[in-house]
């Protein structure tokens, strides 16, 4: 995932909002404002031109200050530092939120179409946006702060005295992933949840302020502010995002029943049901929602995998940052540049052991230049490498725009700057692992249908996941779910879409939205679903600029000139166009697609509907 400054290039979570500026980030567009807002003066298109400009700058300034703070604060979790990145939130969303306001005295200008993408940009700039009140910018830029911290701090401990046990989040991950048996799995998972339920009342106030901040901004809450970012209708966005997960929803059908029945044979009847829904807990991740950590229980009869990336990584003796540079060499073999010195002097790449930090992993450009780095605790499995892809695809797909206006630094849409990285783990094919020598022989096409199941078991498996976090905030943002029912209707969305269901009772005594970094870190999720889709459209493309012939998951566009190209051009676009304008010049298509993520599994669909045969599929 990747962290933004204000929604912009640089990445850090400055999205709260503060007093009055005090430093010079908001002279230059104060007087700017001042100029073209004389007593019964009317602005002008040079008056816009000379407000974007300034604005810039200072967007600049502060998004800088406040990336570096945030660093601190994600990497070094203390009261200290949490403080200090509250502090520059506060700056930098008053300073946002003011900036949007003054934008919208802009919108009965006749404006050119660069200049008028640019208010848009700049009315939408924030994620949380705050009312302009100094005392409620402060109360929720502390919020968003105490809210990241409680999170990156979070553990769960078990016993007493000498005996107590605690584990950190990368610890339990790792026990979800490996181990099967389900009182350990229920336990930890249940643990986890214990770190959410402090949220609750900050997370209700912060919905507060947000709606009030977003209504001034001329929005009916935070739920049309966010889903207006997107180059189209709000509700016509939203109808849109359900159409796609119907066209891939009868996938996701079919391979729900096939893991049930591996589960079910695996743990009996008494912990997995034949019928209904799958236990949250047993489908070896802390939130279900990619479940490739247990292919070994649910894998085909008679269709092994051709092999096992953890293992290939663990024989190779490859480490964290090999894993890293793996990565790089991706990228590079399309034409990329490498990544700067300074990336690897400053980015953190595993966990250090004398303090707390936030593991999630993130990319971020702290200078709108180069300086670019990720923040991981990296694990040396399989998962982890894919990872590692994906985030180096944030930092060059940052890096590929850093010529543009600020204001334009950043993805097409937010799904883009997700697609991309994933786009480039879909190469990470046999062929590609071949040639960098981790495994020695291309599996035949015997093996396909074991591959197609792992990849689903992480690509499939995750997009109602993916869709449903943001319905559940759409829902709060609007009012349509209210404060005593966040809890039920989080279950209600994930029995609905996933059809799993919790292993224990959950009441309005927890908050297990709250469990999910993307909640408490307030990082929108639909990007990801879109993602998710985008990516196989994004691959589909490339392997037929590739010129590849044979099955979509069989290629690899690792040291391809051409489709290097064609990338790095869409990338170097930003945002300065509407994404159906980067869509275009990627894959010669104006709309959302889902229909290459269905060629792409094709052989599994057909595969997975004759295994059904006889058996009880679906969850109502």
């Amino acid at each position: 995932m990747k962290k933004l400054v204000i929604a912009l290039g640089a990445a850090a979570a400055l999205t709260a909002c503060a007093p009055e500026q005090e430093s010079t980030t908001t002279s230059a567009p104060q007087a700017a404002a001042a100029n073209s807002a004389q007593e019964g003066a009317k602005p002008t298109a040079a008056d816009a031109k000379a407000f974007l400009e300034a604005a810039e700058k200072s967007l600049k300034d502060i998004g800088i200050e406040g990336a570096h703070a945030a660093w601190v604060a994600q990497t070094y979790i203390n009261i200290d530092s949490q403080f200090i990145e509250a502090k520059v939130s506060e700056r930098g969303t008053a300073l946002a939120v003011k900036l949007a306001a003054e934008a919208a005295r802009f919108d009965s200008l006749d404006l050119d179409a660069e200049t008028r993408r640019k208010l848009d940009k700049l009315k939408q700039v924030l994620v949380i946006p705050a009312p302009q009140d100094e005392a409620m910018t402060a109360e929720l830029a502390d919020i968003m702060s105490k809210l990241t911290g409680m999170y990156g701090a979070g553990k769960y401990c078990s016993g007493e005295g000498d005996a107590q046990k605690c584990y950190s989040l990368t610890d339990m991950t790792a026990i979800m992933a490996k181990d099967r048996e389900p009182e350990l799995l229920k336990e930890l998972w249940v643990g986890w949840r214990k770190v959410s339920p402090p949220m609750r009342p900050l997370y209700q106030r912060q919905v507060e302020i947000g709606n009030a901040g977003a209504q001034e901004l001329g929005y009916d809450n935070l739920s049309v502010f966010w889903r207006s970012k997107y180059d189209m209708e709000p509700d016509a966005f939203a109808a849109d995002v359900d159409a796609q997960w119907n066209k891939v929803k009868p996938l996701y059908d079919a391979l729900h029943c096939a893991v049930r029945d591996g589960l079910n044979k695996h743990y009996g009847d008494d912990v997995v049901p034949a019928d209904g829904k799958i236990p949250a807990h047993l489908l070896g991740n802390m939130w279900a929602q990619t479940w490739g950590n247990v292919y070994d229980l649910v894998k085909p009869e008679g269709a092994e995998a051709p092999y096992d990336l953890t293992a290939l990584i663990e024989k190779a003796g490859m480490d964290e940052m090999e894993m890293v540079r793996t990565g790089e060499k991706f990228f590079t073999s399309l034409g990329f540049e490498p990544l700067p010195e300074t990336f690897w002097e400053r980015s953190q790449f595993s966990k250090p052991r004398d303090r707390e930090v936030v593991c999630h992993a993130s990319a971020w450009n702290l200078d709108y230049k180069d300086d670019l780095r990720i923040k991981m605790c990296i694990q040396k499995t399989g998962e982890e490498f894919n990872t590692v892809h994906h985030e180096l695809g944030h930092n060059f797909y940052q890096r590929a725009y850093n010529q543009q206006p600020i204001l334009f630094q950043g993805s097409a849409n937010d799904g883009f700057h997700e697609a991309v990285g994933d786009t480039v783990a879909l190469s990470i094919t046999p062929k590609y692992l071949m040639e960098i020598g981790l495994l020695n022989e291309e599996p035949g096409a015997d093996k396909d249908i074991g591959y197609l199941m792992q990849m689903a078991l992480d690509k499939i498996a995750f997009l109602p996941f993916g869709l449903l976090v943001d319905k559940w905030r759409w829902q709060v943002f609007n009012g349509e779910v209210s404060p005593e029912d966040y809890n039920k209707a989080w279950w209600a969305l994930r029995e609905k879409y996933q059809g799993i269901e919790a292993p224990v009772e959950r009441t309005e005594a927890d908050f297990d939205p709250g469990a999910k970094y993307h909640i408490p870190g307030n990082t929108p999720y639909t990007r990801y679903f879109l993602a998710f889709i985008q990516q196989f459209q994004f691959h589909r493309a490339l392997c037929e600029t590739a010129g590849f012939e044979g099955p979509l998951h069989r290629c690899s566009i690792y040291s391809n000139d051409a489709a290097g190209e064609r990338l790095r051009a869409m990338m170097e676009m930003g945002s300065s166009q509407p994404w159906q304008d980067a869509m275009e010049a990627l894959t010669g298509q104006r709309e959302l697609d889902a229909s290459a993520i269905i060629d792409y599994f094709q052989p599994l669909m057909t595969y997975l509907e004759e295994q059904n045969k006889g058996r009880n599929c679906g969850w109502e």
